[in-house]
């Protein structure tokens, strides 16, 4: 039995004990354990002793609520604690009484921190089965009535759109557009023509002057009716058939042949009921010729088809986008509202703070990942999209990637690894800024589909010389993941398409990925592969031919110290109107040893660099749209300065703007590099580099707008 729970004085204990309402003391740890429960509480559960009480629910909290409550319980419970100021909750749940009756209770929480006994709940419940049910009832009744309310503006709408419909089909059985018009007395079988054109009369010579209707149509059908189609005709034109069909709709039509000698007509008769009451009596009958027509028909009819297909397979990508993207977003933006109030909640606490910030800045990687991939499929549909052609160090961009992944890689104790053993000339001629995209879709992949403890290895070959400066690479990413089974691979590259394995529903993403890195890698000239065993893992293969450099920039992103010393002390001009953007944006250059002086706006930046020293400034980052003075525009007043040195100052463009577009009116101002917002690390030290080393080539400083 359990250590009683201490009470500061027997009375406060007596006062609980005799409270008409539910009270208990429960630990906050995993098991929960129930310390003290008052006679209202057991009164509840129709216990008798405490100790009863404790067999039925396992003398645990988790014990108390209704199974199928827990969950949403406790997830409720830590939430309204983690936002609540005096760390209350409030939840309703259900309980299994002794004996199997399940009632609804009020949960009033609040959870403390005792001396003795720790982390604790005091919490005061009462039954709300009650409540629940008047609520129920008065939910039904609202819904009854509302119910009441549709059938009676359904009723009203039917009979306005059928005495509409009626009206539209007299008048459309009466129109011009018919060769013949006949009036009808099903009841009385009379048949009386109202118009007849002569370019058609011959057809009714012989039967329009028998008064009967029914003589009529059996003179009709045997003289100029098309073998094949009498049998359909005359049923069509049956005094039943014609009753059964106008009395739910009408109006109808039937499409027949005639024969005029050997030439072959195709007719349309109309039928429409002009009766005044639901009892068809009376009809309006008109034909047509509609030999186009019907030629028309059965075309658009194909093409109708055709596009009802498409449609559907269109709908069906669309809802599966959608839903992906409503929950694919909304999963990192909760977690990214989640962790930060956690944090604000333990600012005192570093290891908590540290970890819910590494835990917001994987949520904000995933949330930026998703976005990006949308905005590039948009992109790749328009065909705003062009291929850059800059020096890029393979070492250093693979590493760049492992940057890219450790984190979420980490979190799933996944390990991923490079292999370049197999690489002679890293310095290579290509679009990095692509490359880097194409790979990250497959590393991303890779790790969403590989299980806790695996493994992934991204590794270069260099195949034999096709030339001098032509060399094959293949950039291969294996996992041993759930692998990816025949039917799948079959379609794994289209849009929107997802490995659909239950085990692994949860996984976030669109379905773009791979169908952006199959693009990408056929507009850069390569070719994209799949191997994989359901079960076993998956390996996707890039396959490019890259140019080797006449003259290769040193690279120094793969020796810190060097790379330390190569920014210390260079001084640098930002460019920023957002006060936050450049606080943070001051910061993380300061951290790379450079030193910062800023700007709020494009004059102010015009004016400094206007009485700079020619050697001053190393470069400037140089934000779009500010007020005053855009990022174009100064950046071309700077371009435009007598002094030479101040006038080719590197400028790189800094917005959240990443379209093509968007680079390409950069590169028209005069700006060397375009780097989108939020800042990549790596990347921009992949940037930094080239354009601060030692006397870059121009080929490589003019290509560098093309980046993102």
């Amino acid at each position: 039995m359990n250590k009683p729970f201490s009470f500061a004085s027997s009375e406060l204990k007596k006062f609980l004990d005799e409270m008409p309402g539910g009270f208990f003391i429960y630990q906050a740890d995993e098991q929960e354990q129930i310390l003290y429960a008052n006679k209202a509480l057991l009164r509840i559960f129709r216990c008798d002793t405490f100790e009863e009480f404790q067999e039925l629910t396992g003398n645990s909290f988790q014990g108390v609520v209704h199974p199928d409550d827990l969950e949403s319980v406790h997830k409720s419970i830590w939430e309204q604690i983690a936002n609540s100021q005096y760390d209350l909750d409030y939840v309703e749940y259900r309980i299994i009484q002794k004996g199997g009756t399940i009632r609804w209770v009020e949960d009033y929480g609040h959870f403390i921190h005792s001396e003795t006994e720790g982390d604790i709940f005091y919490v005061f419940v009462g039954d709300a089965t009650e409540k629940r049910q008047r609520l129920l009832a008065e939910q039904e009744e609202k819904e009854r009535q509302l119910q009441n309310q549709i059938e009676e503006y359904s009723q009203e709408l039917k009979l306005i759109h059928q005495e509409h419909l009626r009206r539209l089909e007299v008048i459309e059985g009466l129109s011009v557009n018919y060769d013949s018009i006949l009036y009808t007395n099903l009841d009385a079988d009379r048949i009386l023509p109202y118009r007849i054109s002569d370019r058609i009369e011959h057809q009714f010579t012989s039967c329009y002057q028998c008064l009967s209707y029914w003589k009529f149509i059996m003179e009709y059908v045997s003289t100029w009716v098309y073998p094949e189609d009498r049998a359909l005709f005359a049923e069509a034109t049956s005094p039943s058939y014609i009753r059964e069909k106008l009395y739910h709709d009408h109006s109808y039509y039937v499409n027949y042949r005639i024969l005029k000698g050997n030439e072959q007509r195709c007719l349309q008769l109309r039928i429409a009921d002009v009766s005044k009451d639901e009892h068809v009596s009376r009809i309006v009958m008109g034909t047509r010729t509609v030999d186009d027509e019907i030629q028309y028909e059965m075309k658009q009819k194909k093409l109708l088809e055709d596009a009802l297909h498409h449609a559907k397979l269109a709908n069906i990508a669309k809802n599966t986008f959608l839903s992906n993207m409503s929950h694919d977003i909304r999963t990192p933006l909760n977690a990214i509202t989640g962790y930060t109030a956690l944090a604000k909640n333990h600012l005192d606490d570093l290891d908590k703070v540290r970890n819910y910030l590494e835990k917001i800045e994987s949520s904000n990687t995933q949330l930026l990942h998703l976005v990006n991939n949308v905005l590039e499929i948009s992109r790749l549909e328009s065909g705003n999209i062009q291929i850059a052609a800059l020096e890029c160090n393979l070492t250093c961009l693979t590493q760049e990637l492992l940057s890219f992944v450790s984190s979420e890689a980490k979190a799933k104790g996944i390990k991923v690894s490079v292999n370049l053993s197999q690489v002679t000339h890293h310095q290579v001629i290509t679009d990095p800024s692509k490359l880097k995209q194409i790979l990250l879709c497959l590393l991303n992949n890779a790790i969403k589909y590989t299980e806790k403890n695996g493994e992934i290895l991204l590794s270069v070959q260099e195949k034999p010389e096709l030339s001098n400066h032509n060399i094959c690479y293949s950039f291969m990413v294996e996992d041993n993941g759930i692998g990816i089974s025949e039917d799948f691979q079959k379609v794994i590259f289209e849009p929107f398409e997802r490995v659909k394995n239950t085990t692994h529903s949860g996984v976030l993403g669109a379905g773009l990925g791979l169908s952006i890195a199959k693009s990408l890698t056929e507009m850069m000239g390569g070719t994209i592969t799949l191997d994989s065993t359901l079960g076993q893992g998956s390996i996707f293969t890039v396959s490019l031919h890259l140019h080797l450099p006449s003259a290769s920039l040193q690279s120094l992103a793969d020796d810190p110290e060097a790379m330390a010393a190569f920014m210390n002390g260079r001084k640098i001009l930002l460019v920023e109107d957002n006060e936050i953007n450049r606080e943070i944006e001051t910061e993380l250059l300061k951290d790379l040893g450079l030193l910062v002086d800023s700007a709020e706006d494009g004059s102010v930046a015009i004016d400094i660099i206007s009485h700079a020293k020619p050697d001053e400034y190393a470069l400037i980052f140089m934000d779009i749209q500010m007020p005053v003075v855009d990022g174009y525009e100064a950046t071309r007043t700077i371009r435009n300065l007598k002094e030479p040195a101040l006038a080719n100052i590197p400028i790189i463009a800094l917005s959240a703007n990443s379209f093509e577009e968007d680079r390409q009116r950069s590169k028209e101002s005069g700006m060397n590099a375009h780097l989108a917002k939020p800042v990549n690390i790596p990347e921009l030290l992949g940037l930094l580099t080239t354009i601060l080393s030692p006397k870059p080539t121009t080929s490589a400083l003019d290509a560098l707008s093309d980046t993102e």
